[in-house]
Parts: C-alpha cells; structure tokens; sequence
C-alpha cells in the first residue's frame, strides 16, 4: 500500500511538472532583461542643459552601477515629442531580472552619496534638474526575444 502510495504521488507530480514545463514552453517568446524607463519631458531650449546635468547623475551613477554588476545596460533616447504633452528623452535602465530589483535603496544608496554627497546635496540636485524638466511618467518593461 504504502509503495501504490509513493508510486501515485510520484505520477502526479510528474503531471503537475511536465505541464508547467510544457506551459512555458508554448509561449511565442523568450524572456530577457527587465528596463526601468523614464519619459522625460525638457522645458523649452533646457534640453542640453538638462543632458549636461544627467552626465553625472544618470550616466555616473549608471556606469558605477554597471561596474559594480547591479545593472546590465542603460540608454539614454533623445527624439522629438510627438505633441506638448510627449516626453522627448527616455532614461532606461537593464536589471538581469525582477530579483535584482531587490533591496534596491540598500545597492544604489552607496553610489548616489558616491556621486552627488549626502541626501541633502542629491535632493538639491534634483530639485535643479526640475528646472529643466519635468518627469511624465516611469514603465518597468520586460525585454523578450521572438521565437
């Protein structure tokens, strides 16, 4: 009895497993990457100035971040707006996962006080960076591959 029991559990968890296999695997793609994106929309004739003020923000902190392996890859997208209410610049950032999102304060913290000081200096630096824009909204996105 107890051998038809174990046997039993054995079949089921096998059919339990090789449909959750089977499920993942009919998806029409692969996953990749997760991107944390900004639109960002400048002020009127701000638009090299507000790229000025993220050479070191953004970038600097992106690149340490990028070395210190918490990041995949970052870009920085500047196009035209569509209408007045459009975002013109995208900020995206690359996580290898939903996971690396974890605790994120805790890993990037270090590096915003690296960069640009204490708190007090990294929130006067983002209140100058709001003259020159204005942030209409944020999408966390994963990246998939066709099959």
């Amino acid at each position: 009895m107890k051998k038809l029991l174990i046997l039993t559990c054995s079949v089921v968890v096998s059919v339990c497993f090789s449909e959750i296999v089977r499920a993942q695997s009919d998806a029409p793609y692969t996953e990749g990457p997760v991107w944390d994106i900004t639109m960002v929309k400048t002020k009127y004739g701000m638009t090299d100035d507000y790229l000025k003020a993220i050479a070191k923000t953004f970038k600097g902190a992106s690149e340490e971040a990028k070395k210190e392996g918490l990041i995949v890859d970052y870009k920085i997208l500047l196009g035209a707006a569509s209408s007045a209410q459009d975002y013109n610049i995208l900020l995206m950032t690359a996580y290898k996962n939903m996971a690396a999102l974890d605790n994120a304060r805790e890993k990037f913290d270090p590096i915003g006080r690296k960069l640009e000081g204490a708190p007090d200096q990294q929130r006067d630096a983002a209140v100058k960076r709001g003259e020159f824009r204005e942030i209409l909204g944020d999408k966390l996105m994963r990246e998939i591959t066709l099959k």
